[in-house]
């Protein structure tokens, strides 16, 4: 099993950062390359299960499964479904924890991959996507 994080701390008390990050269906609301998004079959963001599908020129670029939610821990767990890697098992938190100067926002994920998919699931996933959206929300607190 691989794992991969990406963190970041924030002058905001955990729940004002949680009310931005912690609806499934609300992450191009605060990530600056996030395309727009549709929860799959009118499903509910707040219910494991749903999905929600990236669009770009209305065509869906990427799905992801939420598999569990969490708001009095501030954290949600997803699955990348169909992913475009070559990994499997692709599983990704994202929490709002306390910290001694506001709130530690921590993005990880776990996943099976060979030595070569590691270098590209950093590359995409924690730099572009989790550290881009994380300094976003340096920028916002």
């Amino acid at each position: 099993m691989r794992h991969l994080i990406r963190t970041t701390v924030l002058p905001a008390t955990p729940d004002t950062v949680w009310r931005t990050i912690g609806r499934f269906d609300g992450l191009p609301d605060w990530h600056p390359h996030i395309p727009p998004l549709i929860i799959e079959n009118g499903a509910d963001p707040e219910i494991p299960g749903a999905v929600r599908a990236f669009m770009l020129d209305g065509t869906v670029v990427a799905r992801e499964r939420l598999l569990a939610l969490d708001h009095a821990a501030r954290a949600y767990r997803y699955t990348v479904l169909d992913p475009f890697l070559p990994i499997s098992d692709y599983e990704a938190t994202l929490t709002a924890l306390p910290h001694a100067t506001g709130t530690e926002v921590r993005w990880t994920a776990t996943y099976i991959g060979d030595d070569e998919a590691v270098s590209q699931v950093e590359e995409l996933f924690g730099d572009a996507i989790y550290a881009t959206g994380l300094t976003s929300l340096q920028a916002r607190f």
